[in-house]
């Protein structure tokens, strides 16, 4: 009877070692965190030597440190009488040949707006699937907003089911605009459902090349701060451009708190 009652005993141990899916970790791991915060105290002599410094150099800082921001997010003044200032967009990539999304001759066919849906299959193995769809817009030249929304499922014989969904929404600023390649930086914010259940703080940056008709190199990174753990997100895609049309293929690769899912992606896009 004892040795029955101890073999119970470990296997209920196992059990709850292997109770949790890997995305009820990831949510555990997000949901369970604590925001930590610290406090300095200063003294008399260090206040008054901070107040002389900040008088004198703080005004020579505060704008050298917005040229340096300005010149290294928006334009600098070289770029100001560069074509690239002015560059409008393609109607799709490739329309003109060997330009991507910009082009320098406002003589060719250009677009004051454009819309793209993407849809991309997800697949880290037979138990972990998923699908992103995102909805992207470009207007005014260098200006662009994206929802991206992520689903994520995984399969598991002796537990049940789970799944987690991400809704992303983000501002974009086209940073470097030339025919064959562009980048971009945006700011914005991502809700967690499930457990999780928060907004978090998103910034990201991406770039695409048109390196040989009709296809194109692209790569993308998102990260959200939520509590104190982080989602990240690495695109690494190869498209395939057909017109209006992309057929997409790559890797993809999420970290969402204490987890990794290392996916390839397979998908395609259209432009309106």
């Amino acid at each position: 009877m004892k040795y029955i009652i101890m073999c119970f005993c470990i296997m209920g141990l196992m059990t709850n070692g292997y109770s949790q899916s890997k995305i009820g970790k990831a949510e555990n791991s997000i949901s369970g965190s604590s925001e930590r915060s610290s406090s300095r105290d200063y003294d008399d002599d260090d206040s008054d030597s901070d107040g002389f410094f900040v008088e004198t150099f703080g005004g020579i800082i505060v704008e050298a440190f917005y040229y340096m921001t300005y010149y290294t997010l928006i334009e600098t003044p070289f770029e100001m009488q560069h074509p690239a200032n002015q560059a409008p967009l393609t109607p799709y990539p490739y329309k003109n040949p060997g330009k991507g999304n910009y082009t320098f001759s406002m003589d060719e066919a250009y677009s004051p707006f454009r819309a793209e849906i993407t849809g991309r299959y997800i697949s880290e193995n037979k138990a972990m699937k998923g699908m992103n769809v995102t909805l992207d817009m470009r207007f005014l030249k260098r200006m662009g907003f994206e929802f991206d929304y992520h689903q994520l499922w995984e399969r598991n014989f002796n537990f049940g089911n789970d799944q987690l969904a991400f809704y992303n929404l983000m501002a974009k600023y086209y940073r470097i605009r030339a025919e064959r390649i562009d980048a971009w930086w945006g700011l914005g914010t991502t809700y967690i459902d499930g457990e999780v259940d928060q907004f978090g703080f998103t910034y990201g940056m991406g770039t695409e090349l048109f390196f040989a008709n009709p296809l194109s190199l692209e790569v993308n990174f998102k990260q959200t701060f939520i509590n104190s753990e982080t989602v990240n997100k690495l695109n690494l895609m190869l498209n395939f451009h057909i017109r209006r049309y992309k057929v997409i293929g790559g890797y993809e690769h999420l970290k969402i708190g204490s987890q990794r899912f290392p996916t390839f992606t397979l998908g395609g896009s259209l432009i309106l």
